[in-house]
């Protein structure tokens, strides 16, 4: 699936979450492939801390390194993410899902990164009545006017895999995805975590020029 990795550094934002964490495990399988750094708030574990061409700096993104020279490198995927309960509150939440993103975009376009991919999600617009949809839309939009050689924006619908927190309203929701697939649109249905992982790393590797929009039942036709 993927072009030649070799030699490449890639920037991984978000890489202790579920979608992070399987970009990792994908992008370290191959031991003579890409170099990896993965800023994150605490250690990675030891499943994929152990290989030689990671990088796991330990940051604060609220006072992240702006001349860290990681920053500058061939591609940068980002799975940044969290809930609103999880965060706390709205603003909480909007600093994680678009402060955060934004502010690490400018950061690896500043230093000269030109490739980067999103994994945002299904139905992301800033004119949603969703919150979540509507702060989703204003990071790509964000994004979109950052000038990236290659932008790439994934929208999956429900995540499925095993998350490192429980998050019971996405069990109901896969549950309910899963018993009644073939009655849900494809666009809706829940996407393996791996899947997405695959496309993001192959939106990064191949870096196709211009702003690219990958939709739910897209994503897992590109493996």
């Amino acid at each position: 699936m993927h072009n030649n990795n070799t030699g490449k550094t890639l920037l991984v934002l978000g890489g202790s979450g579920l979608v992070g964490m399987e970009i990792l495990r994908q992008a370290l399988a191959d031991p003579q492939g890409s170099r990896v750094v993965a800023p994150t708030r605490r250690p990675l574990p030891t499943a994929v801390n152990h290989y030689a061409h990671l990088d796991n700096p330990q940051v604060d993104f609220d006072n992240l390194p702006e001349d860290a020279d990681w920053w500058h490198c061939d591609a940068a995927l980002c799975a940044l993410g969290t809930t609103r309960k999880h965060a706390g509150s709205r603003e909480a939440f909007r600093l994680v899902d678009r402060g955060y993103v934004s502010t690490c975009a400018r950061l690896a376009r500043r230093a000269g990164t030109r490739t980067f991919v999103l994994n945002s999600a299904v139905g992301a617009s800033p004119r949603s009545g969703s919150f979540y949809l509507r702060v989703k839309g204003e990071v790509e939009q964000d994004l979109s006017a950052m000038d990236f050689r290659s932008l790439s924006l994934l929208r999956p619908s429900l995540l499925d895999g095993a998350r490192p927190e429980d998050r019971p309203g996405e069990l109901v929701g896969l549950l309910v995805s899963r018993t009644f697939k073939p009655l849900i649109p494809k666009r809706l249905r829940a996407v393996k975590a791996t899947d997405v992982a695959a496309a993001m790393l192959q939106a990064a590797l191949i870096a196709p020029v211009g702003q690219h929009v990958i939709e739910s039942d897209a994503i897992a036709r590109r493996r």
